[in-house]
């Protein structure tokens, strides 16, 4: 079983390099659990976080001001896309894609694949967008992928692109190159990727190639496998992670950031994310359903008519527009990038207040209200951090 943290933080701790501040300030003392502060050129970030993926310079359906009062303050940006599209003279010339975009808050970009791409290319690339958080170059496979060699091709390359990537940035006073562990579900394979990533000490550090179909069981033994080896004071990215029970259990795991298309993509389909589960809004029930998408939400399509800020949207409305109506991708991307990010930061006040073990069982009961049919794998994972879902 995965060893388990089992004490807070009796101190702040924290770590800094050239354009960015980690902090730690609280600790599960059941699981591997944390609270910090990141602080990047365009602001603090409170981890653990989701940041929702703006891929061609916006979210689609919302405006940056929209974004920003959903509490955002770190969201993606994509370097496939901006490289093609406005490109690089476009970004050059406006200053950066914050300006481009109008987004004051802080941008994390990925490397830049599927484009063919050079490690020095995709430098280039993010240091005319001007991300605060820029991705590495690396050879990603699917963790399935049968090849053992070819696996191993792919994690030793991404260590030699990580090096020439180091050399080609050209800003490492205001924007943050982050490393990315590959090794598909070899945990030994990555336990030596983990090695030569710490070794050469960037300021931030992501777990690469999940989401590739894998099992859940396999996804977790790799998010603990790398958590248990990364250092403490720097950050700990699990990249294109987005289901909600997905990104609890990672928390356990000791993983700081996530990120995934799947809630704003779901929403354009009619779906909201709640407590309960997704609701396919389409369905004839919410046609003549007059409460809000999800009682108690703090977004402002759900707040109570009558508080600042709110929409006072009903389930109907959405229903009667979920169909054809662009109106109700707009609101269910409002609500559920609102949910992403309110989720993580009520974990985060669980850690604090070390109450973060009742706060997964909370989570799961919601989902699952009799307290039957957890997943196998989740019950699994967060029994190896010390959290027994079974009997509540």
């Amino acid at each position: 079983m995965w060893a388990t943290a089992r004490r807070m933080a009796s101190t702040t701790r924290s770590a800094s390099s050239a354009a960015l501040t980690f902090e730690l300030v609280g600790k599960c003392s059941t699981t591997r659990a944390r609270a910090s502060i990141l602080t990047l050129p365009h602001g603090q970030v409170n981890l653990p976080i989701f940041m929702p993926v703006a891929t061609q310079a916006s979210l689609k359906g919302l405006t940056p001001e929209q974004l920003e009062a959903t509490g955002c303050r770190l969201c993606l940006n994509n370097t496939y896309h901006l490289g093609l599209k406005p490109g690089q003279e476009v970004l050059d010339a406006v200053g950066g894609a914050h300006k481009f975009q109008g987004w004051n808050h802080n941008l994390l970009t990925d490397s830049g694949g599927p484009m063919l791409l050079t490690p020095e290319h995709s430098m280039s690339l993010q240091n005319s967008i001007g991300s605060d958080i820029m991705m590495q170059l690396d050879d990603v496979l699917v963790t399935t992928h049968p090849d053992k060699a070819r696996m191993r091709e792919a994690m030793e390359r991404s260590v030699r692109w990580l090096d020439r990537c180091i050399a080609a940035h050209k800003y490492p006073e205001r924007q943050n190159l982050f490393c990315i562990i590959q090794g598909g579900l070899d945990l030994e394979m990555r336990r030596e990727c983990c090695r030569e990533m710490v070794a050469r000490d960037t300021p931030g550090i992501a777990i690469g190639g999940l989401s590739g179909g894998e099992a859940k069981d396999d996804f977790c033994k790799v998010v603990a496998t790398c958590t248990e080896q990364l250092p403490e004071l720097k950050p700990r990215y699990v990249m294109g992670i987005g289901y909600p029970e997905d990104l609890v259990v990672s928390v356990a795991l000791g993983a700081d950031m996530f990120d995934c298309v799947w809630p704003t993509r779901t929403a354009r389909f009619g779906n909201a994310i709640t407590k309960h589960g997704v609701l396919n809004m389409k369905r004839e029930l919410y046609a003549a359903d007059f409460g809000p998408i999800e009682e108690g939400c703090g977004c402002q399509c759900c707040r109570p008519v009558g508080q600042e800020g709110s929409l006072g949207i009903t389930r109907a409305f959405i229903h009667h527009n979920a169909a054809k109506e662009t109106v109700a991708a707009h609101l269910l991307t409002l609500h559920n990038v609102w949910y992403q990010l309110d989720l993580m930061r009520q974990a985060r006040e669980a850690i604090i207040a070390d109450q973060f073990p009742a706060f997964v069982k909370k989570f799961f009961v919601g989902l699952y209200p009799d307290g039957q049919n957890y997943p196998s794998w989740a019950v699994n994972a967060l029994r190896g951090v010390g959290i027994e879902l079974l009997g509540r």
